[in-house]
């Protein structure tokens, strides 16, 4: 088997969440990391090559990296306003692409990224690892099936905690410009996502209230949020997302249905039926993945995606989260969400 030359860009705290899952695949070559911070690259490079006697090379110019390794896929680890020229780039220097969310920061951004990978004939993905978690497969198994009936409501929580250091550390979070915003499109993404991915992604209107209630000073963007998504069919689907909780409480779903009751909490879900039977999904604690550290709510199907991922471009496939897909569900309804927070006004989808 040919091995695919991989890269890892961005050397951040997310990168083990890619170099490590990419690593173990039987079809890379996990060649190189490029970070504008020397040591960082080196860190991860040791990380990612284990105990095997591999040497991963390190890179602060990912051009060149992409250039001198003949890469044929990256990884994109970046701050989320150099997801989209990051893409773009290595798409026209011929490699394949996964990145990790938000895709871009404006509509305008994701739509160049998809035309790009068109054009190129590259494969585009987006990690949106949550929705390979054994509860929303569970979810969305019960739901496409019929099992459940129609959705009558839904709704999600989403009570994290991020101090002042959080953002003070950082030259890009915080910020419209460079992250895009604030507990919505960096805390709430995938949870906002997974509940609208359970409903359809048939979006008729979004009302939403942001404010900055706790990091005044610190931020530009919201630490709060919340709102109700009206789907074509009637459905309402209620948020709310804040960052100033005391800790990182597992994020909650709930779906009320024809025919039962949904409860998700973290990668766990419970569902009742109005006839007495329940089913549950649950982590399997047998299938763990070592991504060598970091917070687990970030990696727990990280490797799942990304060997799918790894699957789909061996199988000369389009990936199931590919650019495409991720633009007219996820991103949009999240610029959608901007766009009537920050307007004040309902915006129609």
């Amino acid at each position: 088997m040919k091995k695919l030359r991989v890269g890892i860009i961005g050397c951040g705290r997310i990168s083990r969440f890619h170099g490590m899952p990419a690593a173990a695949q039987e079809c890379v070559d996990l060649r190189a990391v490029c970070d504008l911070v020397p040591a960082r690259a080196k860190e991860m490079a040791k990380l990612f090559a284990g105990d095997s006697k591999k040497t991963i090379k390190t890179y602060t110019d990912y051009v060149k990296m992409i250039k001198d390794e003949k890469l044929d896929v990256v990884h994109i680890c970046l701050p989320h306003y150099l997801h989209a020229p990051v893409a773009i780039a290595a798409m026209k220097l011929g490699c394949d692409v996964l990145t990790e969310k938000p895709m871009a920061i404006s509509m305008e951004q994701a739509e160049q990224m998809v035309k790009t990978a068109k054009g190129t004939k590259r494969k585009l993905g987006v990690i949106f690892q949550n929705r390979y978690n054994a509860g929303s497969q569970l979810i969305k198994q019960c739901l496409d099936s019929g099992r459940l009936g129609k959705i009558l409501s839904a709704k999600c929580n989403v009570t994290w905690f991020r101090n002042n250091e959080y953002y003070t550390e950082s030259n890009w979070k915080g910020t419209w410009d460079k992250e895009g915003g604030g507990a919505i499109i960096d805390q709430a993404i995938h949870t906002l996502d997974l509940m609208c991915w359970f409903c359809g992604y048939d979006i008729d209107t979004i009302d939403c209230t942001m404010a900055n209630r706790t990091h005044q000073g610190i931020i530009e963007v919201e630490d709060c949020a919340d709102g109700l998504i009206t789907f074509k069919n009637g459905v309402r689907a209620s948020f709310w997302a804040m960052n100033y909780y005391d800790h990182d409480a597992e994020v909650e779903i709930e779906l009320t249905c024809e025919n039962g009751r949904v409860s998700m909490k973290a990668e766990s879900a419970v569902i009742t039926l109005k006839d007495g039977r329940t089913f549950s999904a649950h982590p399997d604690p047998t299938t763990t993945f070592n991504f060598g550290g970091g917070p687990s709510y970030w990696g727990a199907s990280h490797y799942k995606e990304i060997a799918d991922f790894y699957d789909c471009i061996s199988a000369g496939k389009e990936p199931p989260i590919t650019g495409e897909e991720v633009l007219k569900t996820a991103h949009k309804m999240v610029m959608a969400v901007y766009d009537s927070g920050r307007n004040h006004k309902v915006v129609k989808y």
